[in-house]
């Protein structure tokens, strides 16, 4: 009888623990974006040696690359504070000196996403994406997706969708830019290296191509491809750099794609509601020749719902597009997708899990 009241007992203290670690946590990411603003991991990095350091040393490194010679400035207690959180979510491991006076950090595999690489790209722009103030006035709205899903809580909060906002905010645009290539750089290499879908492709359409990074890393690795074609809104291509094999086409994939073999889309579809996809899907349907297919990239949700690190960051990613981009937009399961493939006139879907995050998602058209 005791055991059972101490089991209970514990088993409350969990739960009281557990709804207060969700109740806090809100001190993660926005520690996150501290550590970001920061440049805590390129002081750590420090070109590769990843020594562990010091608060007060990590501080004195950002001072001198900032160019203030390194020495004072900062609140080192507070900075460690920081890092310790951080560290029971594994971004740093912690490296405990002498007699426990002193603590010193050094970066995980988590970290090290946080390190800007060769091309300036890092996970770091994500992060930084994710907590702008206009973002953090929609937070606090999730519920109104509930009470009316007719207008998305970032909308409510700054009196305008997502994409006008960010579309007169350079500054939002290029950070938003940014984190897209930070994320897409990895997820391509893993393609290239894996994914034999492009073969026998002589014409490759990149729907919401951007500036033609992908489509360019594409045509590099698969050089049987005469012709990619970067197709995206009129003021976005207006700016896209030259590209060797590559037109730049100006247009709204709600009306029309440009014709190709094959139809390639990158986190497009996801920020779209169910009619709206139809419709984009339709468009690259009527595009492609017999045997063509559109292969799209998504994050794709499991069918069952666990507490990996996969589940959350897509379900988590889910309530982001909910929130910021559209009440109705969202990320979908495989067969979910086969369903609004299908009604587009696709006769199947396949799914390649190649990536951790983006499932590509091949539709024939017979």
């Amino acid at each position: 009888m005791g055991n059972g009241n101490c089991e209970a007992s514990n088993n409350n203290n969990n739960a009281r623990l557990a709804i207060m670690e969700l109740a806090n946590m809100i001190s993660v990411p926005m520690s996150l974006n501290a550590i970001v603003r920061l440049k805590v991991a390129d002081a750590i990095w420090e070109g590769g040696s990843n020594a562990p350091l010091s608060p007060t040393e990590i501080l004195s490194k950002i001072r001198a690359s900032e160019g203030g010679g390194g020495g004072g400035g900062g609140d080192a207690e507070n900075l460690q504070r920081i890092l310790r959180m951080l560290t029971s979510y594994d971004v740093f491991a912690e490296h405990i000196v002498d007699d426990g006076s002193q603590r010193r950090y050094s970066l995980t595999e988590v970290g090290k996403t946080l390190v800007t690489d060769e091309n300036g790209l890092s996970y770091g722009s994500y992060v930084l994406q994710h907590h702008q103030d206009a973002l953090m006035s929609a937070w606090t709205m999730v519920d109104e997706a509930v009470n009316d899903s007719s207008t998305e809580p970032f909308a409510k909060a700054n009196g305008e969708p997502a994409y006008n906002y960010y579309g007169k905010r350079p500054e939002m645009n290029n950070l938003m830019l940014n984190a897209m290539s930070g994320v897409s750089v990895p997820f391509m290499k893993a393609i290239l290296e894996s994914y034999d879908g492009f073969q026998g492709v002589k014409i490759l359409v990149d729907v919401g191509g951007s500036g033609g990074d992908c489509l360019k890393m594409i045509l590099e690795k698969h050089q049987s491809i005469q012709l990619g074609i970067n197709f995206d809104l009129p003021e976005v291509v207006g700016k896209a750099p030259k590209i060797p094999r590559i037109n730049h086409i100006g247009g709204d994939m709600f009306k029309y794609v440009p014709k190709g073999d094959a139809i390639f889309m990158k986190w497009v579809l996801t920020t779209w509601t169910d009619d709206e996809c139809k419709q984009i899907m339709k468009s690259c349907y009527n595009a492609l020749p017999e045997k063509g297919k559109l292969i799209a990239c998504e994050p794709v949700l499991p069918h069952h719902t666990d507490d990996s690190k996969r589940t959350r960051a897509l379900l988590e990613g889910d309530i982001f597009v909910m929130t910021i981009y559209r009440a109705k937009g969202k990320h979908r399961t495989e067969d979910e997708y086969r369903q609004l493939g299908r009604s587009a006139g696709f006769a199947d879907c396949r799914g390649f899990y190649i990536d951790h995050f983006f499932t590509i998602l091949e539709f024939q058209k017979l």
